[in-house]
Formats: structure tokens, C-alpha cells, sequence
């Protein structure tokens, strides 16, 4: 029958009789979008991982066109591919679900895409086109728009070729929206918005090129006045702000900014001496001299030390990485409270060498011993960049490709290791050799290189880490200041300007890029002086905004419209609880009185449910995401009745028994726990609902009634315990 239909064909095609067949598409720049566009080389098909499906494989969207002519044309026998009758080709039959196919019908019979197939079956099956044009790049227009809520936008993508020409290609892109709750991106290319207003992205990708179209979608409520604008990021924020629509929440009152600040800055609520101090100061310039004071003290360190000892993975495993775990934590601390320059730090980290009792920033390279990994792990913690994926094939949502990330890996590859007298310590040392790593797929070696950047010719005597630091921190760097100012960001707003934090790629562009870019530019010029940044920032009038959304902000989650209120950490929020309840919990090795947020590394978190229970990150991942930040049922109970919150609340010489001791009025001992806990007095119905409490009669086990102070002292308990519980105190706002 096959062999029929063949001969009928040229027969009608020597006969005159047939029309002008059209010209066979090229490999590469037609047949290639079809397959990715009906979802063959996803990576849940025939793109899986090491067998692809049902034993054809494709990679990963196609990147290795290469590879799958092989796979298609040449792999099994042939069979895939039948020339004589196109139609009946197994790639078509499947794809078309003519024929049985455990993905289900992948295109229309008939359609273009059909009909694109079969031509270049029956063309002979070319590699390319005989001067075929390379794909350049891709446009898609309109590439920034405002839509309001429940709009639809068609976007039009026109692929652009090496020898001038251009074809839309709209039906055979793929398109992918950012955030989902805000826009929805169809396969057609049409994109509609939703109620949430904002800013977001769809993504465009075709023939391995990517392309944004960034969307707003005003509110578009009345803003009236904004508060007056103290530096350069409120500029930035209140312009955003006024460009959709949203008008901000008022500046908060100085009993929230105190505790807002200090637990963002130090890591604790402040003390009650504290809060007396600054309400009752009346100068204008109290809160920059707030933030100054927090900056300058050593909470500030350790607070940070904690944050970034995680993420450079100060684990340990055993008791005897305890040195070494203890010496990197205090060589951070150390640097945050004289305030290093931001990359200084990375530097010592990154160009280590020697032993960890001699270097502790060596310390990192205990922990991260492949190259592949130290790539990784530098990427994405100092350059917002995930290189994961393209350690196998091209980054699907990003221009960085398998080679890229080896070139990468060259900056490690001429680190050695010795042995030294303490076990498990290695001496890190620079080898000496070619810096170069070599190309899995093409056994090439390829040298150093920065992220986009030429491969770098590095002598054998000079260390390549260094020479990585050196692209790093240039100037010019389109990461290295982008991703600090981000994290940091994120620290203090909640979320960044870019999420996830480690992820700024041109796929997902920041809620308000001229924010981002003025404070890359403001950390860059400063010197990368991480203590500058968060003065900016704190001292902002963004920052200082009310978490009290208005009437129309409420529906706000990006553009900083007010304060997102944020959980407290787990080591934050065991360090108020002690200093609410008059309480200390003692860590194995470490000084009385030493805090959660200066525990040098994970181990605590096994012999403390309460770290546990509530997210402390183990300290094996530079994501911030370990740490858990969600609600549990878990934390509730814990809160609630755990063993060791009883005894806190009921501590010898705690706050309970302080207060119940006193000598004063019931409302002014009410009054001193309301700023402990808060940094803000009570209310007058506060006052009322817990002097009647706190003076109700009470009975012991056995039903004889307690003394007056027993009973105060118990009633001070259970309006501790209440305060503790209260959203009010379990979170920053």
C-alpha cells in the first residue's frame, strides 16, 4: 500500500497534475519549534533524564539539535521516519495519536505543524536547509504594557535570522507567566490579567531564545499625597506606587519602627530601658540615630553572622568539625562587626587557602569539596544565578549553556588538597597548572570565564578563584551587586525585588527594575559596604511605612505599599521569649546568656525542640527556602504547652515573679510588660481585660486558696503566655 501511494504520487508530480510542492523546511529552525512547542522534549517525556521514553530520546527543548537528527532519523533502525509515505512515519503517527501514544495526541492532523512534518519526511529528512540562516534572536511585542484587571492582550513573537530576514512565529512559541495569580498566559500567545495589580512577566520562548513581555496592572485608586520621600529608594518606591495606582499606608508610629528595627537590624526586641528611651525622646533625627546605634552594636554582627554562616553551610557533622565550624563563625562575625567590605569578604572566602586554624574562611571549602558544586553554590549565593540545570544541558529559561557552566568550573579546578595532622583537616592549597575543565558532551577543555564574559588566558602560577573575584566584583558586574542588594532587601521588606531572591535572570525581572538598579548602584558606589546598605534602607520612608493596609492597598503583595508583616525566626523568636519571660536557655559549649541567633552552626537544632519545631535551617543548602517560615500545627502546640515554655513562664526570678513583686500600681506593672512585649503601652481595654485577671483569686491543686502573690505571680504567667501567643508578637510588623 506504501509503495502504491508513492508511485501515484510521482506519478501526479511527473505529470504536471500536482501543485508546486513547497520548499522542505530546515531542520533546525522549522521542525525543531514543533517538537518543543507540543511538549516532546520536556523533560516529563522524551527528554527524561538518561532514557528519555520508551526508549527515544530528545534533549532537554531541544538545545542539542545535533543529537536529535541522530535520535530521530538514524536511532532505531530508522523506523521512525518512513520517506516513501511521510503520512505513515512513526513521528507523525504519534504525534497526530493515529497511532497509539502513551503522551496522547500532541498535534492535529492536518495542521501546519502536521503538514511541516511530512514535508520534510518526505524531502529526505535534510539537517538544515541548504544556507539556512541561523535563529538570532526573538522579539515579542508589545515587550511592556499596562493592562487593567480582567484584560486580554495578544503578544506577537517575530523570530529574527542571521541573514536579515524575520517570520512570525506566535503559533509555535511557547509563553509562561511569572506569577500565575496575576497573569495567565495562553498557548496562543494571549495573555489576560487578573484582579491582583502589580507588575509581572511572561516569558516567550522559541528555538532556544527567550524573550520578555512585562506586564503592569494598575489599581488605578486614587493616591492623593505621598509622605515626604527621605532618599532615593522612596523615590523609586512612592514613583512605582503612584504609576499604578496604590496609595501607601502612613509612616508608623515610633513604638512600631523600634521594634521593627531592631528586630530586623539586631535580631531581638528591644529591651524595656530602650523603649522608655527612644518614646520619650522628642528629636526629630531618633530614628536614623537608632538605626546608627543598632548598626554599631554587636548584636548587629551576630545576628548577620547567623544568616550567612547558613548559607555558607556551617555544618557539622561530627565533633570534630567543631573547630572549624566555631573558628568560621566568629571570622564572620568578626567581619560584619568592623564592617568589611562586602567584597573583601567574599574574597577571603572564595581564594582561601592554607588550614582553618591558620585561615577560617577555609572552612568553606571543608564543607564544599567538587567543583561542580563550588560553582553552583557561588552562583547562585553571590550572583543570583541557578546554574544547576546547565550542568547537563542548556538552562531552560536562561542564555546559559552547557559550556558556560564548565567554563565556570575552571575557576576551581586547580584547588589541592593534603592531608594534616588534625583529622579530618585538609590543607587548601593553588596547584599550580592550566586552569580548564572539560566539556562533558564534547571533551573539549575549556578555560575560565565569567558569566558571559570571553574565556580568560590565567598563568599557571596565578590562582584562577582570584581572578573569578575579580569579574565579580568589577563595576561593571551585572550580578555580583544585584543579588546582595536583593537578599538584603528581601530581609527587610519580606520579599524581593526579584523572587525568588537567588534567582535574577532575564526571565524574571524585578516588580520595579529601577529600584534594583539604584541599589546596585548605590552598594557599588559605596564600596560594597553592607552597612551603608542597611541604613538606606531602614531610614527609608518605604521601610517605615504602616503594616496597617488602607482601604485600597490591602490587595497589595509587591509594590511595597505598606509593611508586609513577616514571622519571626526561629532563633529570633526564642530570644524574645527569653527576654519577655526573664528566662535563658543554655547551648552545650557555649557561655551563659549566649543567644540562639549566635550559635555558631546546625547542631543546636537537634538538642533544641524548639529550633526544630520551628525552621532552623541544617545548614546544607545556600537557598535561603531551608529555612522554614510557614505556620504549623506543631509550633502551635509547642507554644502552647510545651515543657519548656512552661518553665520560662514560671522561671525563678523571671518577669512573672518580677512583676508580680513589684511595687507599683497594677496598671503601670501592666504597662512595663505591654512595651516588653510589644514596645508599646496597652490600651485602656487592655489595661481592664488584664488587671482583672491578674487580680482574680485563685486556688492551688487542692482547692485551698493562694496568697495574694502567688495568685498575682500566676496571674502574670497566664498574661505572659497570652501576650506570647498573640500574632502581635510571633511576628515583625
Amino acid at each position: 500500500r506504501r509503495w502504491a501511494r508513492s508511485r501515484v504520487i510521482l506519478w501526479f508530480a511527473s505529470a504536471g497534475l500536482a501543485a508546486e510542492p513547497p520548499s522542505v523546511p530546515g531542520r533546525v529552525n522549522d521542525i525543531q519549534p514543533i517538537l518543543t512547542k507540543a511538549g516532546c522534549n520536556a523533560g516529563a517525556c522524551h527528554a527524561k533524564a538518561v532514557t528519555g521514553q520508551r526508549g527515544f530520546r530528545l534533549s532537554v527543548l531541544g538545545f542539542e539539535p545535533e543529537e536529535d537528527f541522530e535520535a530521530i532519523v538514524k536511532q532505531g533502525k530508522g523506523r521512525r521516519v518512513f520517506p516513501a509515505a511521510p503520512e505513515e512515519s512513526l513521528l507523525v503517527t504519534k504525534a497526530a495519536a493515529i497511532v497509539p501514544h502513551t503522551g496522547g495526541k500532541k498535534i492535529e492532523p492536518g495542521s501546519e505543524a502536521y503538514q511541516t512534518l511530512v514535508r520534510w519526511i518526505a524531502g529526505g529528512m535534510p539537517y538544515a536547509a541548504p544556507d539556512e540562516p541561523k535563529l538570532e534572536k526573538i522579539v515579542v511585542e508589545p515587550q511592556q504594557v499596562t493592562l487593567k484587571a480582567g484584560v486580554e492582550q495578544p503578544l506577537q513573537v517575530t523570530a529574527k535570522f542571521s541573514d536579515g530576514s524575520s517570520r512570525d512565529v506566535t503559533t509555535l512559541a511557547l509563553f509562561e507567566a511569572n506569577d500565575p495569580d496575576m497573569l495567565e498566559a495562553a498557548e496562543d500567545g494571549k495573555v489576560r490579567t487578573r484582579d491582583l495589580p502589580g507588575s509581572a512577566a511572561v516569558m516567550v520562548r522559541y528555538g532556544g531564545q527567550v524573550s520578555v513581555c512585562r506586564v503592569s496592572i494598575p489599581l488605578g485608586a486614587p493616591v492623593g499625597p505621598m509622605p515626604a520621600a527621605k532618599n532615593f529608594i522612596d523615590e523609586q518606591v512612592f514613583a512605582n506606587l503612584e504609576r499604578l495606582g496604590i496609595p501607601p499606608s502612613p509612616v508608623c508610629d515610633d513604638a512600631t519602627f523600634l521594634r521593627r528595627v531592631t528586630l530586623d537590624i539586631a535580631g531581638r526586641l528591644p529591651t524595656l530601658e530602650e523603649t522608655k528611651a527612644f518614646l520619650d525622646d522628642s528629636a526629630a533625627d531618633k530614628r536614623d540615630r537608632a538605626v546608627e546605634s543598632f548598626l554599631n552594636a554587636p548584636d548587629y554582627a551576630d545576628y548577620f553572622a547567623n544568616k550567612w554562616t547558613s548559607l555558607l553551610k556551617n555544618k557539622r557533622d561530627d565533633n570534630a568539625d567543631i573547630t572549624a565550624n566555631f573558628a568560621f563563625h566568629a571570622w564572620m562575625r568578626d567581619n560584619l562587626l568592623a564592617n568589611t567590605p562586602y567584597d573583601q569578604i567574599v574574597r577571603q572566602i572564595l581564594g582561601s587557602a592554607g588550614t582553618i586554624v591558620s585561615n577560617p574562611p577555609v572552612a568553606w571549602y571543608k564543607r564544599v569539596k567538587e567543583p561542580t558544586t563550588q560553582l553552583e553554590d557561588v552562583a547562585q549565593l553571590f550572583l543570583g544565578v541557578r546554574m544547576q540545570c546547565a550542568q547537563c544541558h542548556h538552562h531552560p529559561f536562561e542564555r546559559w549553556s552547557q559550556a558556560e557552566y564548565y567554563h565556570l568550573a575552571a575557576f576551581f579546578s586547580q584547588i589541592g588538597r593534603k592531608p594534616t595532622a588534625i583529622a579530618g583537616e585538609d590543607l587548601i592549597f593553588h596547584k599550580r597548572g592550566t586552569a580548564q575543565a572539560e566539556h562533558p558532551r564534547t571533551r573539549v577543555m575549556l578555560k575560565p570565564a565569567g558569566l558571559g564574559e570571553p574565556p580568560l588566558d590565567i598563568p599557571p602560577d596565578d590562582d584562577p578563584r582570584l581572578a573569578l573575584v575579580d569579574w565579580m566584583s568589577r563595576e561593571s558586574n551585572p550580578f555580583f551587586a544585584k543579588a546582595l542588594v536583593n537578599r538584603y532587601w528581601k530581609h527587610f521588606f519580606k520579599r524581593g525585588l526579584v523572587e525568588p531572591e537567588d534567582d535574577l535572570r532575564d526571565t524574571n525581572p524585578a516588580t520595579n527594575p529601577e529600584l534594583l538598579d539604584a541599589l546596585a548602584a548605590h552598594f557599588t558606589e559605596s564600596r560594597y559596604d553592607l552597612k551603608s546598605l542597611v541604613r538606606v534602607i531602614t531610614q527609608s520612608r518605604a521601610y517605615q511605612l504602616s503594616s496597617l493596609p488602607n482601604e485600597h492597598n490591602e490587595i497589595d503583595r509587591q509594590a511595597f505599599s505598606h509593611y508586609y508583616p513577616k514571622r519571626l525566626t526561629a532563633e529570633v523568636l526564642l530570644d524574645s521569649i527569653d527576654l519577655l519571660t526573664g528566662s535563658k536557655t543554655d547551648f552545650a559549649d557555649l557561655p551563659p546568656g549566649t543567644r540562639a541567633v549566635s550559635l555558631p552552626d546546625n547542631s543546636y537544632n537537634k538538642a533544641s525542640p524548639f529550633l526544630k519545631v520551628f525552621g532552623r535551617p541544617d545548614n546544607i543548602s545556600v537557598c535561603e527556602c531551608e529555612r522554614v517560615q510557614s505556620a504549623s500545627l506543631a509550633q502551635s502546640l509547642h507554644l502552647m504547652n510545651a515543657a519548656d515554655i512552661k518553665s520560662k513562664l514560671a522561671a525563678s526570678g523571671g518577669r512573672a515573679e518580677h512583676l508580680s513583686k513589684m511595687e507599683m500600681p497594677e496598671p503601670a506593672r501592666i504597662r512595663e510588660l505591654y512595651l516588653a512585649a510589644f514596645s508599646r503601652p496597652p490600651t485602656a481595654e487592655e489595661v481592664r481585660i488584664s488587671e482583672a485577671h491578674v487580680l482574680k483569686p485563685r486556688t492551688d491543686s487542692e482547692g485551698r486558696p493562694l496568697d495574694s502573690l502567688q495568685s498575682r505571680r500566676q496571674g502574670y504567667e497566664d498574661l505572659l503566655w497570652a501576650l506570647m501567643n498573640t500574632k502581635e508578637f510571633l511576628f515583625n510588623h
